[in-house]
């Protein structure tokens, strides 16, 4: 049904205006009683609990920052069977991002490229809506993915992360420092490790004991992501997300010209999957067994999601498969992590 949907009406639509209407949809089913009816057909198997950052999960498998940047969506994405979901990235000061178009499907190869550009309504914002969902249900493991307010100069970036995470760490169940993004300028270059240390140090201080983790680029080589993997187990960090979004598009399906006319951003999904997996093992030969190692990119199966467990992720994240393959993805992949042999 979904994929015959996606075909004649989703495709059809501007992909922001399709995500609109898709959150408003999930809104709904965060609700009661909608959401008593779509957690007893999406609930994970109990044998999928996972533990990690001190928290209990009900599956590996949750959603990347990205689809629901300004908390509205949570409850909704845990009621399709999501074990965690990360919020964000959430800035210290709002800002409307770039300009519309700014997200654009390649369907043959079942990727996206996005320059949203951080589009949030800010850190007091999201403080206020994770407040009131806290009240709500403690179920629903919540991460908040926070990033460099774009009006901020690179050089002052450490106080804007502090203010972020003085706001939302108390709200948080984990707290992850995006520098990966190639939205915003300026920000990749946070990555170096001369630089990415006095902002960890400082954002570790401000999130207190809620479990703090650095997001990575795919682009970075490969002596750079064992250098940051390094880092955060010497900073005590909790953990690292691989990866972010990629700036590359080496072989790619979809025409050259309608990639072109996307222009610049990150490109994610399908194409992202064979880094993906090696920065995975990268940063797990590089870190303690203890420390947990989320992996993204990529990810469409339950087989995709095993794949990365086996190679050392704690957890795994999707995000843009969630587009092509419809509302019970979540459910289609608890389902097969939980059959026997996979």
């Amino acid at each position: 049904m979904y994929p015959l949907l996606f075909r004649t009406v989703l495709a059809r639509m501007d992909p922001e205006s399709a995500h609109h209407a898709a959150v408003i949809v999930i809104r709904v089913l965060g609700i009661p009683p909608f959401s008593w009816v779509a957690r007893a057909l999406t609930r994970p198997a109990p044998g999928l609990r996972t533990h990690a950052l001190g928290l209990t999960f009900e599956s590996p498998f949750g959603v990347a920052a990205g689809f629901d940047k300004d908390v509205h969506a949570a409850q909704g994405l845990h009621a399709l069977g999501f074990g965690h979901v990360e919020v964000g990235t959430v800035t210290a000061i709002p800002q409307d991002g770039n300009a519309r178009p700014r997200l654009f499907r390649l369907i043959p190869d079942r990727a996206v490229i996005n320059r949203m550009g951080f589009n949030n309504q800010g850190a007091e914002v999201a403080a206020k809506r994770l407040a009131r969902l806290r009240r709500r249900s403690r179920r629903a493991v919540v991460g908040v993915n926070i990033g460099k307010s774009r009006v901020v100069d690179v050089a002052d970036a450490v106080a804007d992360y502090v203010r972020s995470a003085t706001l939302l760490a108390p709200l948080a169940d984990y707290l992850v420092v995006n520098v990966s993004s190639p939205n915003t300028p300026g920000l990749r270059g946070l990555q170096a490790v001369e630089t990415l240390r006095p902002l960890l140090e400082a954002v570790r201080v401000a999130a207190g004991a809620t479990p703090l983790l650095v997001k990575i680029a795919p682009d970075l080589p490969d002596e750079e992501v064992e250098a940051v993997a390094r880092l955060a187990v010497d900073l005590g960090l909790s953990g690292l997300i691989a990866t972010n979004t990629t700036i590359a598009r080496t072989a790619l399906r979809t025409d050259p010209a309608i990639v072109a006319a996307a222009g610049a951003g990150g490109l994610s999904g399908a194409p992202l999957k064979a880094r993906a997996v090696e920065v995975l093992r990268l940063v797990r030969a590089t870190v303690p067994p203890e420390f947990a190692v989320i992996s993204a990119g990529g990810i469409e199966t339950a087989a995709d999601v095993r794949e990365r467990l086996d190679a050392g992720a704690t957890l795994v994240q999707g995000y843009t498969a969630f587009l092509y393959r419809g509302p019970l993805w979540a459910r289609q992949i608890n389902r097969g992590l939980a059959s026997p042999g996979l």
